[in-house]
């Protein structure tokens, strides 16, 4: 089986894929501190709770946006799983699509692995939108490369700025507003309807304009998630894929095998 981690800037999550379809997913905190040692003996115990051992994994691909990180998840790969892994961007994991843009080393692995996966479920332009720890607006055209993008604050980031910066405004859970009303009775109510619906407004207006200037019909494509938290809000989705980034190094391990 296939061990795939996606080092994100906020967690790292784990999946297993068997015969392309993922069969367990775990997630931890990001912590480029945390050692090989310590991954194992936190893996070791959910694979068994799964019904799974190490010697079921036979491969392992990792894409990451924190290089500090990808040290100890070598180390893990080799001294616990027997296997040298596969880092998406890299040697026999070199991306497989075209990165059109002035600085292609500069593309974060997630946005080329979300790309990839995104353009093998969809034919034709789109625009691939993830909601991480930064949301980013991915242009992927009909051929397959990667042309660029938006990257904006994540929800959660621009609420935490907001809370940080305004002494007596408190912490609240990001959700959607009872109704749709603009106007806000409470202190509460006022900056949930001004994280989320300016953030449902910002998505529609970029998506609105990408459209407008790639000039062809395009899919828009939403993954991460919150993304379904925003899909019962607006018209700008045409599909959610939660996996598109676990989907993406399957992708990568499938053909470094080939």
């Amino acid at each position: 089986m296939l061990l795939t981690i996606d080092v994100g800037n906020t967690n790292v999550v784990f999946a297993l894929v068997k015969e392309g379809d993922i069969v367990a997913r775990w997630r931890i905190a990001t912590d480029p501190r945390r050692t090989a040692d310590e991954y194992a003996v936190w893996l070791h115990q959910l694979l068994e709770l799964e019904g799974f051992a190490r010697s079921d994994v036979d491969t392992v691909a990792i894409g990451t946006v924190v290089p500090r990180a990808l040290h100890n998840l070598d180390v893990l790969a080799q001294k616990y799983f027997g296997v040298k892994p596969l880092v998406a961007g890299q040697g026999a994991a070199s991306w497989p699509i075209m990165l059109d843009v002035p600085e292609p080393q500069s593309v974060g692995a997630d946005r080329v692995l979300n790309a990839m996966a995104a353009h093998a479920l969809h034919p034709g332009d789109l625009i691939v939108i993830d909601f991480g720890t930064a949301t980013t607006f991915d242009v992927i055209d009909y051929d397959g490369a990667y042309k660029g993008g938006i990257i904006a604050p994540g929800i959660n980031l621009s609420l935490d700025a907001l809370v940080a910066a305004a002494a007596k405004l408190p912490r609240i859970a990001i959700a959607a507003p009872a109704d749709d009303s603009l106007v806000g009775r409470t202190t509460e109510t006022q900056m949930l309807i001004g994280v989320y619906w300016g953030y449902v407004a910002m998505i529609e207006g970029l998506v609105q304009r990408l459209k407008a200037e790639i000039g062809r019909p395009v899919k828009v494509i939403a993954t991460g998630g919150l993304a379904i938290l925003f899909d019962k809000h607006t018209g700008a989705f045409d599909a959610i894929e939660p996996d598109l980034t676990i989907q993406g190094l399957a992708q990568i391990a499938a053909g470094a095998r080939a």
